[in-house]
């Protein structure tokens, strides 16, 4: 049986309008959708009719999959031949484990495809008309995270 293909798609900040157009495209043909819990449910209409719909969210410690559970089920979906989008709030490489779930499909030997998406580090800024660099007032910005992972050694 041939391997199906994961796709690790950024739903972008909340706004269902600011998905893009592939990933629009690549969830209209999905076997199989595992959505965050910062998805917009409206994007989850896009999914092809009879699509299996998994909900893969976390929130405050409360994980609805278990991340090693998760990746082995991005991994064994593909496995069946199914195609897989994995559907996560932003970009799935900014904050969003997506990294993590790339890992796991290359030690796998599954073909996979990282769809960007508009994280909400530029959209927030950008609704209330703030400019995160301007030529004649910042020249850079800094992205760190509030959660780190606590076995991680210190790198400060």
């Amino acid at each position: 049986m041939k391997k199906g293909t994961v796709y690790l798609v950024g739903a972008g900040p909340g706004d269902a309008g600011l998905m893009t157009m592939r990933g629009a495209e690549l969830l209209a043909r999905a076997d199989v959708v595992v959505y965050d819990a910062l998805v917009n449910p409206d994007l989850l209409r896009l999914a092809t009719v009879g699509a299996e719909v998994i909900y893969g969210g976390k929130r405050a410690r409360n994980h609805a999959i278990p991340q090693e559970e998760l990746n082995a089920l991005l991994v064994s979906k593909a496995k069946e031949g199914k195609m897989v989008v994995r559907l996560k709030g932003g970009d799935p490489y900014i904050f969003g484990r997506g990294g993590e779930e790339a890992e796991e499909l290359v030690a796998a030997h599954i073909p996979f495809e990282v769809v960007p998406g508009v994280s909400s580090i530029v959209a927030g800024p950008n609704y209330a008309g703030i400019p995160l660099t301007h030529r004649d007032h910042c020249s850079s910005f800094t992205v760190i995270t509030g959660h780190e992972d606590p076995s991680k050694e210190d790198t400060a």
